[in-house]
Order: structure tokens, then sequence, then C-alpha cells
């Protein structure tokens, strides 16, 4: 079965972006194998903040990735190249999961992360942690969320201060949905 992780970059003191949506603060490791990390998804799910800050910088869609955008307010015809869905986040995961491919990214956006764990829709939570002290912004969890408990799976630190950590979702926590 597929699975949905939420992959995200966060400051040590726990925003995912400044005040003003900017992630100018996350560094590009050398070390870290992006090419690696995009193939292991095919399926990319954002938010419509997160979605329009990256169509501001032209990246609206990633190459190779199906993207799905939950929205209330975004059309589809505005925005043929990505696939516009207005709440439903349950029926489009058990969708999305009974399809065969490669995992499913939930990319950025702490609302939507919200969502989906109170849902019991993620099956993992990987963070970067940047060594880097932003004082305020968008966070990780915005209230109000359900609490989840989590089990490290994986941790490594790079010469840059980075500190990669992935965490499965813990059982009795929160319910992780099988279709």
């Amino acid at each position: 079965m597929r699975r949905i992780r939420y992959q995200v970059a966060m400051s040590l003191d726990g925003y995912i972006a400044g005040p003003k949506g900017e992630s100018d603060w996350i560094i590009m490791d050398p070390e870290i194998d992006f090419t690696g990390l995009f193939k292991q998804f095919d399926t990319l799910l954002m938010g419509r903040h997160t979605f329009q800050m990256m169509a501001k910088q032209g990246n609206a869609a990633m190459p190779g990735m199906k993207t799905i955008v939950f929205s209330r307010t975004l059309q589809q015809s505005d925005h043929p190249d990505v696939t516009i869905v207005a709440g439903e986040c349950e029926k489009t995961a058990a969708s999305l999961r009974a399809k065969s491919g490669k995992d499913i990214w939930l990319f950025g956006g702490g609302s939507l992360f919200r969502s989906f764990l109170d849902a019991g829709l993620v099956d993992s939570v990987e963070l970067a942690v940047i060594p880097v002290l932003l004082g305020g912004g968008i966070p990780l969890l915005p209230s109000p969320a359900k609490q989840a408990k989590l089990k490290l799976t994986s941790h490594k630190i790079y010469k840059s201060g980075i500190i990669m950590l992935q965490y499965a979702a813990t059982k009795g926590s929160y319910k992780v949905r099988a279709v």
C-alpha cells in the first residue's frame, strides 16, 4: 500500500516557513540526495497557500509528479496542470492509496498536515531540522490539533547541522487508515 509521508523542512523553533511564507532560510545541503528523494514519490499533495507560493516562483507543479491541491476557492479551469480538490482529504487519500505507484508526498502547509494527521491519514513524519531560529512564522502543526504519538524510525546528522528525523505513526495514538 502506498504511504502518505509528510516531509518538510523545519526551523529549530518549529516553523516550516517564515512570517511571510519565506523559505530562504532552508539550507540546500549538497550531502542530501534530492534526486533520490524525489524518485520516492509520484504524487504531491499541497494546500492552496503552498501552491500559490510555489506558483509565484514559477514552480506550480513538480515534474514527474501528479500534483493535487486542496482548495475550496481555486478553480480547476484556471490551473490545468494540477488537480484541484475541495476538501475530501479522506476520500482522496483512500483513492490514491488504492492505486499502484510510489509513495505520496504531503508537501508543506501546516494546516493541511493537521487535517491529514487529525484524520489518521499520515503514515510518517519526516523532518529536516534546519539550524536556524526564526522567532515566528508558519508552525509545523498549527492549533488546534489532536495529540499524535510518533516512533522514531531513523535519523541522520549532516555536516551543515541539518538533522533528518523520520517518525512512524504509533498505533493507538491515532488510527492510520488502511484501504
